[in-house]
């Protein structure tokens, strides 16, 4: 609560003196009686108009202190924002393809870091539709363009080795599928975020026709290679032994990546840890910024009315019973 006019208040501090003025006279009017003895005294009865009269005075008291509470307009403040954002269009394409079970990025294998990193990048872009492409062989939209981030942050956990065909990479088709998420957006900015450890090496679309269809469309493409350089331990299963390791090359073609990027406009960036590869999504967030306007608004709601009228109330009360019950006739 507030007070518009929050100087009556400073009137309030008469109020005191008041009380102080009423006790005080009280005391010094009181009548003393002698009485021979206390038989009489037990027959005295205080009647209760005797008791309303006696009060009458703090009543005005009482509703001199509601109006001036109500002459400093109390008010009840609500208030509401409204964000108005020129949204980003954001595809996230991420690698699933059989390579990202390399566990050199301790102390789990390449896709989970990478799925825990496009996570905390999501958290971050509240005004932005956001979809998921996940690719191998094949590709698919995991999710579509959405604002319902929730929603994407559950189909980014729900990723698994197998949910595509990983024995190859596809990263052109891979493009492909996220631009024809973006084809029919209207934003201010599209984006895809391609994020791989291998090449192209499967698809009816090679990486750099679908580069010339990102540039045609106006969409922006920034690629991601991960994974250490040299060999990474990536298990296997033995038919007899178990669960063991082999050691693959870590083959990221970060020429044709390097190309795909600058002919959209993008950046191309080389993660070979976990934390190198957070601070590229974090690069990335600081470049494609979204503008947010947000406009305010507070509404002011009386509260006078509950002041002014017991006051009021008060006030005729006082006047009826001094004009009839507790008149006094000189």
């Amino acid at each position: 609560m507030r007070f518009a006019l929050p100087w009556f208040l400073l009137l309030l501090s008469v109020i005191p003196l008041l009380v102080w003025k009423e006790m005080k006279w009280f005391r010094k009017t009181s009548s003393v009686i002698s009485f021979s003895g206390i038989k009489d005294l037990k027959e005295s009865v205080i009647t209760f108009r005797l008791r309303i009269e006696k009060l009458m005075p703090y009543a005005s008291i009482l509703c001199l202190t509601l109006l001036i509470i109500g002459l400093a307009r109390p008010q009840t403040v609500s208030g509401r924002n409204e964000l108005y954002s020129e949204g980003i269009a954001i595809v996230l394409v991420v690698d699933a393809s059989g390579s990202m079970e390399a566990e050199d990025f301790k102390p789990k294998n390449r896709l989970h870091v990478a799925k825990e990193v496009v996570k905390k990048f999501v958290e971050k872009r509240h005004a932005d539709q956001i979809g998921l492409v996940i690719f191998g062989e094949r590709s698919f939209t995991q999710c579509p363009l959405t604002l319902d981030h929730r929603v994407l942050l559950r189909l980014i956990d729900s990723v698994r080795m197998g949910i595509v065909p990983k024995d190859r990479t596809a990263i052109g088709m891979a493009l492909a599928t996220a631009l024809n998420r973006l084809r029919d957006v209207e934003a201010k900015s599209k984006v895809i975020v391609l994020l791989t450890d291998g090449m192209n090496n499967a698809g009816k679309i090679d990486p750099t026709t679908a580069a010339e269809m990102a540039f045609s469309l106006g969409v922006k493409v920034y690629t991601i290679g991960i994974g250490k350089e040299g060999t990474a331990a990536i298990p296997v299963n033995h038919p007899v032994f178990g669960k063991q390791y082999a050691q693959i090359e870590t083959d990221v073609d970060e020429q044709t990546l390097a190309q795909i990027a600058d002919k959209t406009g993008g950046f191309f960036f080389r993660a070979t840890s976990p934390q190198m590869l957070e601070d590229v999504y974090i690069k990335i967030d600081m470049l494609e910024k979204t503008k947010i306007e947000a406009r305010s608004y507070t509404n002011y709601n009386e509260l006078i009315k509950y002041f002014v009228w017991p006051a009021l109330f008060i006030l005729l009360v006082h006047i009826l019973l001094s004009l009839t019950w507790l008149r006094k006739i000189p």
